[in-house]
């Protein structure tokens, strides 16, 4: 859920946002972003020194009322949302830099949708055992971070991933201090088609639990199944979701490799929510 507040003066508390985002009794969302201007609020002081273009600030909160880095699909329905509402204007081709709590992105308009530079990742919090019910055994994890942190972690079939309860917050030993997003993956046969690498992923979101698509998510699960499949891996991937499918491109830099999100980006609804 998104809603304009370019003067930041409609902050919403955390139990107003676990009321909106409740399923039952709100309208039901994986988070709330707020778009409001850099200059408008603390956070954004950092985006500005980062880069004084960043005019607008992603205020990204999960469905628990607890505040987020950033979303990777989030970011390019935000870059929907600031141009539909006349916010800004982005031609194709054109990036624009939008502050979040992760640093500056760069989201760019493309003929598919959006392409936002998640930036440098970086191999992140070793190697847990996560245990996930309905799985027999714990799994070992590789942690990714980008710009947010993951978990992800490789199972054997199609079978193990769909008999996967990711209602229940997977288990980590030992323990993320402040919690983590946990991606399980299946490779497609074959994992490499036209030089493209195909994954299959589900996901339980810190906060907001199972989701059916999580961008930083998809893009943490593309860099984890290149680093296990070794020289020679690809560095385009396409990666499966219940919500749909997202394109993942690793590529070098001056300050090192970054990995970035593709992928289409909709607005399906718009009305007026009264808050007591």
């Amino acid at each position: 859920m998104l809603f304009a507040d370019p003067d930041g003066e409609l902050p919403l508390t955390p139990a107003q946002i676990r009321a909106v985002c409740d399923r039952r009794f709100g309208v039901g969302a994986d988070g709330i972003i707020r778009a409001v201007r850099s200059s408008r609020l603390p956070d954004g002081a950092a985006a500005l020194a980062e880069d004084d273009g960043a005019e607008w600030f992603m205020d990204y909160w999960n469905a628990d009322g607890s505040p987020s880095e950033m979303c990777g699909n989030g970011i390019r329905v935000y870059t929907r949302f600031l141009i539909d509402h006349d916010l800004v204007s982005l031609a194709e081709g054109d990036t624009l830099a939008i502050g979040t709590r992760g640093g500056v992105r760069d989201v760019q308009r493309n003929l598919t949708g959006f392409q936002v530079d998640l930036g440098r990742w970086k191999l992140d919090g070793g190697e847990p055992l996560v245990r996930v019910k309905n799985l027999q055994v714990a799994r070992p994890g590789l942690g990714i971070n980008v710009g947010n942190p993951h978990v992800v972690v490789a199972l054997a079939d199609d079978d193990e991933l769909e008999s996967a309860d990711l209602g229940f917050i997977p288990l980590l030993d030992p323990e993320a201090v402040g919690g983590v997003n946990v991606e399980l993956v299946v490779p497609h046969d074959p994992l490499v088609m036209d030089g493209v690498g195909r994954i299959r992923m589900r996901v339980h979101e810190r906060g907001s639990g199972e989701t059916l698509s999580c961008g930083t998510g998809a893009a943490a699960a593309a860099l984890a199944t290149r680093h296990w499949a070794g020289r020679g891996a690809p560095n385009q991937w396409r990666v499966d979701v219940p919500g749909g499918v997202l394109g993942v491109r690793m590529f070098p830099t001056e300050d090192g490799e970054h990995v970035a999100l593709s992928g289409p980006a909709e607005l399906v609804f718009d009305g007026v929510l009264g808050l007591g």
